[in-house]
C-alpha cells in the first residue's frame, strides 16, 4: 500500500497483455529502490520483464535490441542509485535468450484428432476435459509436458508426437532424466520443438468453438502459455473502442470479457525454452562475485554461487 501511495498503482496492463512494455519495469525498479533503501533486506529479488515482450512479438531479429536494452538501463537508474547508496552486492541473472520461432505446433489439436484428448461443450465454448482425456499437453514455449493417463499408451503417444512437423525430440520414462525432468510433476511424455517452432495450446478444431477465455488475457484458465496475449486481434477495426465499451458494461454490472486477443498463433515470431546452441542465444550472469568463468555457467549453479558469496556453502 505504501509503495502504491508513493508510486501510483502498479501498471498491470504493461506487465502482461497487448500493452506490455516499459512502464511495468520502471515501476518495479522504483519500488525495489525504495524497499532497498528503507527495509535493507538481506536478499531482494527483482524481476524486470521489459526484454521479454518484443522478442516474442517480432522475434529477436525483428527487434532493435540496442534500444530495448537502453530503455531498461535507464529504467534501472533509481535502483542502481539505491544499490550504490546501500553498498548492496548486485547480481544480474538472465533467465533465457529468445530465438526466432514462427512455426506454431498445435499439439493438443493433434492429440484430439488421434483420439486421446477429450473436450466438453459448455455455454462459453469447448472446455478441455483433463480427467476424460487419455493424453493432453500443457504447453510452455518450446517444451510441452504431456500427461498420459494410462502408462500403456505412452509408447503410442511418443510415436505420434515424434511424427509431428516441428517436433525435434520426445522423451518418456527414465529418458527424461537426461534433461533433469524425471520427477512426478513432469509430464509422462515431454516434447521439445525445433529451434524455429513452439507449442501452441489450442485444443479446439473450429474457431467458433473456442472457449471465451481464449480471446482474453487469462493465464489461469488456459492449459498452457499463450504468447498471443501480447497482441491485439488485427481483425478488430477499432480495438480501443471495443475495450471502452466492455469496460463500461462492466461498470454497469454486466459480464463483459475484454476479448481482443487473436487466435492466430502465426503472429508470434519469437520463443525460448530449448538449450541454447550459440553464445548469442544464451542469457548472461553479471555479478559482484564470482570471478569471470572461462566457460558457460549452468543455470543451476547460480544458487550455489550466491550462497558461496555469503559464505553459507551448501
Amino acid at each position: 500500500v505504501a509503495l502504491e501511495q508513493e508510486l501510483g498503482p502498479f501498471p498491470f496492463s504493461s506487465f502482461w497483455g497487448p500493452r506490455a512494455g516499459l512502464p511495468s519495469s520502471e515501476w518495479i525498479a522504483r519500488a525495489s529502490a525504495r524497499v532497498l533503501r528503507d527495509e535493507k533486506p538481506d536478499l531482494l529479488l527483482v524481476y524486470l520483464p521489459h526484454l521479454d515482450y518484443q522478442p516474442q512479438r517480432t522475434g529477436p531479429s525483428g527487434c532493435d535490441m540496442k534500444t530495448l536494452v537502453g530503455e531498461l538501463d535507464r529504467a534501472c537508474q533509481p535502483l542502481l542509485e539505491a544499490i550504490d547508496a546501500t553498498g548492496a552486492a548486485t547480481w544480474v541473472v538472465g533467465e533465457y535468450g529468445h530465438t526466432d520461432a514462427s512455426q506454431p505446433i498445435y499439439i493438443n489439436q493433434s492429440l484430439r484428432r488421434a483420439g486421446w484428448l477429450e473436450t466438453r461443450d459448455g455455454p462459453y465454448g469447448e472446455g478441455l476435459d483433463t480427467f476424460g482425456s487419455r493424453a493432453f499437453a500443457v504447453c510452455d514455449h518450446q517444451v510441452a509436458h504431456v500427461r498420459v493417463r494410462d502408462t500403456a499408451d505412452i509408447p503410442s503417444v511418443v510415436e505420434h508426437l515424434s511424427g509431428l512437423d516441428g517436433v525435434a525430440e520426445v522423451l518418456a520414462g527414465a529418458d527424461r532424466a537426461r534433461v533433469g525432468l524425471d520427477h512426478p510433476r513432469s509430464g509422462e511424455v515431454i516434447a521439445f520443438s525445433r529451434a524455429n517452432a513452439w507449442f501452441a495450446y489450442p485444443y479446439w478444431l473450429e474457431s467458433k468453438r473456442a472457449p471465451d477465455f481464449a480471446r482474453t488475457v487469462d493465464i489461469h484458465r488456459k492449459p498452457g502459455y499463450d504468447p498471443c496475449e501480447l497482441f491485439v486481434d488485427p481483425a478488430i477495426t477499432f480495438p480501443m473502442v471495443k475495450v471502452a465499451r466492455k469496460l463500461m458494461a462492466r461498470k454497469l454490472g454486466f459480464r463483459a470479457l475484454i476479448d481482443v486477443i487473436p487466435l492466430d498463433a502465426s503472429l508470434v515470431k519469437g520463443s525460448h525454452g530449448l538449450r541454447a546452441t550459440t553464445d548469442a542465444d544464451r542469457p548472461v550472469l553479471i555479478g559482484s562475485g564470482p570471478a569471470p568463468a572461462d566457460e558457460a555457467v549452468d543455470a543451476t549453479a547460480v544458487l550455489p554461487m550466491l550462497l558461496g558469496h555469503w559464505g553459507l556453502g551448501k
